[in-house]
């Protein structure tokens, strides 16, 4: 048996090193988080914004489990409604997106189990509901949807406690890049900084901001979190922390305006927001 011995120079010089990493850790971590806040420029009163909120160029539609209400950007008055049928699938909406005269949701069967996941379809213009598209179970349960790179990133959730399944806490939670005809590919880790401040919960909201840059929340923090695809890995990286005054939930970005548009559930209105000139100006 040989014996490996280390000399005091040796542990000395690998204990300064750890030291340095430990401390490249902090002031990673410190350099999360940015001064700036978001700034809530309107607000509307949307009865109907319990879950998430969508928008195109003109309207944009505040969505609860089972109802999706259309409004007016420039005045805020309702212009349309849609609401399950008593008896119909649709029991959990999550976040939307429009593409072109459609709305897409991300839709779940949340707190049942096993997970079951969709995207449900709405035609904008007649407010109908048109189809649905099924989601692998792989994952865990669908809450947000957006589209970018010529394909569909919907993120997965997965809960301690209620809604979640033995051995799969929030740290599954996976953002899932899908070909244009739905089929999974990459799926990507959140990081430990993000889930932590989650809870029990999981990420109910989230954009795409540039190719690579996500704007993404949690559940009820009053939070945003930039994260970024990694250039190799499977794991996000966490770019910047935003205060924001809604407290999770789904959110949308308006590219013509260039603001965020969010939900406040407690007080069930839609805010629409202005990102910091820091995360605005990340590429």
């Amino acid at each position: 048996m040989s014996t490996f011995f280390l000399s005091r120079r040796t542990v000395s010089g690998l204990f300064a090193v750890a030291l340095v990493a430990v401390a490249c850790r902090a002031m990673t971590a410190s350099m999360f988080q940015t001064a700036e806040a978001a700034r809530t420029e309107r607000r509307f009163p949307a009865p109907e914004a319990s879950q998430a909120v969508a928008v195109d160029g003109r309207f944009f539609y505040a969505i609860g489990n089972t109802v999706v209400a259309k409004y007016d950007k420039r005045t805020g008055a309702q212009a349309a409604i849609w609401r399950a049928e008593p008896g119909s699938h649709v029991a959990h909406l999550n976040s939307g997106i429009v593409v072109g005269k459609e709305l897409l949701c991300a839709h779940s069967n949340y707190p049942e189990t096993p997970m079951v996941s969709s995207i449900e379809v709405f035609d904008t213009e007649r407010m109908v509901h048109v189809r649905s598209v099924p989601l692998t179970d792989r994952f865990g349960s669908a809450t947000w949807i957006d589209r970018a790179q010529g394909g569909w990133w919907i993120t997965f959730a997965n809960y301690a406690g209620k809604g979640g399944v033995p051995g799969r806490g929030p740290e599954a939670t996976r953002l899932v890049r899908f070909s244009k005809d739905w089929k999974p590919g990459p799926a990507y880790a959140f990081p430990s900084s993000v889930v932590t401040r989650w809870g029990t919960m999981s990420s109910s909201g989230g954009v795409a901001l540039t190719r690579r840059l996500f704007v993404t929340t949690g559940h009820d923090q009053p939070e945003l979190y930039v994260v970024e695809l990694p250039k190799t890995g499977d794991e996000l990286l966490l770019r910047a922390v935003v205060a924001v005054e809604s407290e999770g939930q789904g959110i949308a970005f308006d590219s013509r305006a260039r603001t965020l548009y969010s939900i406040q559930r407690r007080t069930r209105e839609v805010l629409e927001s202005t990102l910091p000139a820091s995360v605005r100006s990340l590429r």
